[in-house]
């Protein structure tokens, strides 16, 4: 199998994606890991456990048409879908407790995952989309500036995309911290409380505001470009299940990165993969914005010295602001999937 060469990356548009809300995670006990790979192995097939993606997206349309399954059929590998797609954090804590075996996050959330005790590695990166990630206002809150969040109460996930966007804005605005409060909440609880006013701005990437901006209420005081984010997204794997199976790792970067390139030429192929309607559908102004995000987005690719340049620096950034006790080696864990055998 030839992988793509990771392109040079001298200069790379700032900001986007996932993130989550900062929990203690387990120990990960790799022999327990071992066994259930040797187990899967012996039987000729090894089940990937991967969180279900829902309704839109690479993985729901890889689901949807059985592509996935064949390109990691190709390696003795099938699928297992299991919980569904959501914040780092707890992901991270399955993966620790060899209950799955890959997870998408962002940087900003991996940082503070990885100041615990991780039994995972990050294998694909994704660079920042300065388009979908910022912080997010109610039209008319005569908030028009970064500078006007002093004595506000913003909405973030701790440790995450959320945080880090308002502290990396405030700090490249010279406001100190402690001139914003944080409303610490988690991703999916925060629209009721942002729309009923008991926040000032939502501090957020495109999973949330997308419908915020869908709905002709809400706009981006700075986005991701504005603000100088290095947030990427990145792809995580359950560290015994990368040393037993090299080979799947690969295939699945592989299928990724094929995937990314299809999908920001044809973003609207990649939403509502399996219902049009319904809560999980995205429909109207909505639907425009996200395929305006997604073509806007970058692929996935391997992780590149570059990129390792501006997680050390989010990393560093991270330990400055007292999110984490000290500067988390990221390097320490990340694999390169062209040296995979």
């Amino acid at each position: 199998m030839t992988l793509r060469r990771p392109r040079l990356r001298a200069t790379v548009a700032p900001a986007l994606l996932t993130a989550s809300a900062c929990v203690a995670l387990t120990a990960c006990g790799t022999s327990e890991a071992d066994s259930t790979g040797a187990a899967s192995a012996a039987k000729g097939t090894v089940s990937v456990r991967i969180p279900d993606p829902g309704n839109s997206g690479l993985l729901a349309l890889g689901k949807k048409d059985g592509s996935l399954e064949k390109a990691l059929a190709k390696v003795g590998a099938t699928v297992e879908w299991t919980g569904s797609a959501g914040p780092f954090a707890p992901a991270a804590q399955a993966m620790n407790a060899d209950q799955l075996d890959i997870a998408t996050g962002s940087i900003t959330s991996g940082i503070t995952s990885l100041a615990q005790r991780p039994g995972f590695k990050f294998f694909t990166a994704v660079d920042p989309d300065a388009a979908g990630e910022g912080i997010l206002v109610k039209d008319g809150s005569g908030i028009d500036s970064v500078a006007d969040l002093v004595g506000k109460k913003v909405a973030v996930n701790q440790g995450g995309t959320g945080e880090y966007l308002l502290l990396k804005a405030l700090a490249k605005a010279h406001i100190p911290a402690d001139k914003v409060k944080r409303v610490y909440l988690r991703p999916d609880q925060t629209a009721a409380v942002f729309n009923a006013g008991k926040v000032d701005a939502w501090s957020v990437w495109a999973t949330y505001a997308v419908a915020e901006i869908g709905s002709g209420k809400a706009h981006f005081v700075a986005d991701g470009a504005a603000i100088g984010s290095d947030n990427y997204s990145l792809n995580a794997v359950r560290t015994g299940f990368a040393e037993q199976h090299p080979k799947v790792v690969k295939a699945l970067y592989q299928y990724l990165h094929n995937g990314s390139v299809k999908q920001k030429q044809n973003p609207a192929a990649y939403l509502n993969v399996f219902t049009d309607v319904g809560p999980t559908a995205v429909t109207g102004k909505a639907k425009d914005i996200q395929t305006e995000f997604t073509g806007k987005s970058a692929t996935v690719e391997p992780i590149g010295p570059e990129d390792i340049k501006r997680f050390e620096a989010v990393a560093e950034f991270y330990a400055e602001q007292k999110v984490t006790k000290t500067k988390v080696d990221v390097a320490a864990h990340l694999l390169d999937i062209e040296k995979l055998t």
